[in-house]
């Protein structure tokens, strides 16, 4: 199953807490919803433990994830790679860090991700919705420590 997302995030911090923040991969994976554990391997690589809940198929996922920020394109891209419970995910999604001129940064977002077994099965519309939920909530997460971050430096 195929799956393709896009969307906004209104950042309350300039872009350069922006990137401090997605330099940072314990900070970037702990925005993961549901996140259990993180393991950092260096400054662009780490594992997660994440609980994940699709209709009735519940259990744990653990993804190896890259996060590789350029600042040259004003862009950072993510690679997720794991599954659980028999299935595999496959996700790669990005956001364009654009500086709005007025100490914000818009987070223009976009993802695309496969996955393959049970919880592929459970059904396009729930799957897909929940997928959408959790890519638009690691965001909005994202979006609330960066401004959090950034309010205790002003």
């Amino acid at each position: 199953m195929k799956l393709n997302y896009s969307g906004q995030e209104h950042v309350k911090a300039p872009p350069a807490a922006v990137w401090a923040f997605v330099q940072d991969p314990e900070r970037v994976a702990r925005c993961l919803p549901d996140v259990q554990e993180v393991v950092v391997h260096d400054q662009t690589h780490m594992d997660a433990t994440v609980q994940v809940g699709v209709g009735m198929v519940r259990g744990k996922f653990k993804f190896k994830i890259e996060v590789l920020p350029d600042e040259a394109a004003n862009r950072v891209n993510v690679k997720v790679q794991g599954g659980g419970l028999g299935s595999v995910v496959d996700l790669t999604a990005g956001a364009n860090i654009v500086d709005n001129g007025d100490g914000t940064t818009t987070l223009d977002w976009t993802g695309d991700a496969t996955m393959r077994g049970p919880v592929a099965t459970v059904g396009g519309r729930v799957l897909d919705a929940q997928a959408q939920k959790l890519i638009e909530k690691t965001f909005q997460n994202m979006s609330a420590q960066v401004g959090a971050s950034a309010g205790t430096l002003a």
